[in-house]
């Protein structure tokens, strides 16, 4: 069975983004960014990767899960952010802009959206944001990917956006510091 993954950037205090929505705090750039692309190759936007010179093949991942939020950052230039995998949009009430062909938007129930992938053949599925959709998807997802940054938002938008849950044991698999301060937590559901 497919597991889907949360990987993400967080701030030291727990956010993905900063109170506007910001994120250009978090470190691109650094001795992390060759050792954790090789390990996650695949999961930056296609044109990006390919002006970096990045492959995007051997992605643990074929197919990426976001929500309205995460996917809108992009918009316009980058309608299709992900075209070398398979790209979902959770949403409700936003319909594809012009450009998005290959980007399928639904406005079904999430979890019942991973269970039917989790149910297909394929490789990993990442949840790459935002904190209300990992909320929804909390007991669905099998492993945290976080590259924690060495930034304190003080506040913005969580991890886990709801605090309405039954606490959820994770075990660290890996945790790999790098001179950046970045740090690079691994999990699985326990």
């Amino acid at each position: 069975m497919r597991e889907l993954t949360y990987y993400v950037a967080v701030s030291i205090d727990g956010y993905i983004a900063g109170p506007g929505g910001e994120f250009d705090r978090f470190l691109v750039d650094g001795d992390h960014a060759a050792a954790i692309w090789a390990k996650y190759p695949g999961t930056a936007p296609t044109a990006l990767a390919d002006a970096a010179g990045l492959s995007v093949d051997g992605s643990p991942f074929d197919t990426v899960l976001m929500g309205w939020n995460t996917y809108a950052v992009g918009l316009p230039e980058l309608p299709s952010p992900y075209r070398h995998l398979r790209q979902i949009v959770l949403t409700r009430g936003h319909d594809a802009p012009a450009g998005a062909d290959d980007v399928e938007f639904t406005d079904r129930n999430p979890v019942e959206v991973v269970r039917e992938l989790k149910a297909e053949d394929g490789k990993g599925i990442w949840l790459c944001g935002g904190g209300a959709l990992a909320s929804t998807l909390r007991e669905e997802i099998d492993r945290l990917a976080l590259k924690r940054n060495p930034v304190d938002f003080g506040a913005g938008i969580p991890l886990f956006a709801s605090s309405d849950y039954a606490p959820t044991a994770f075990r660290a698999t890996a945790v790999t510091p790098f001179e950046s301060g970045v740090v690079l937590a691994e999990y699985v559901r326990a």
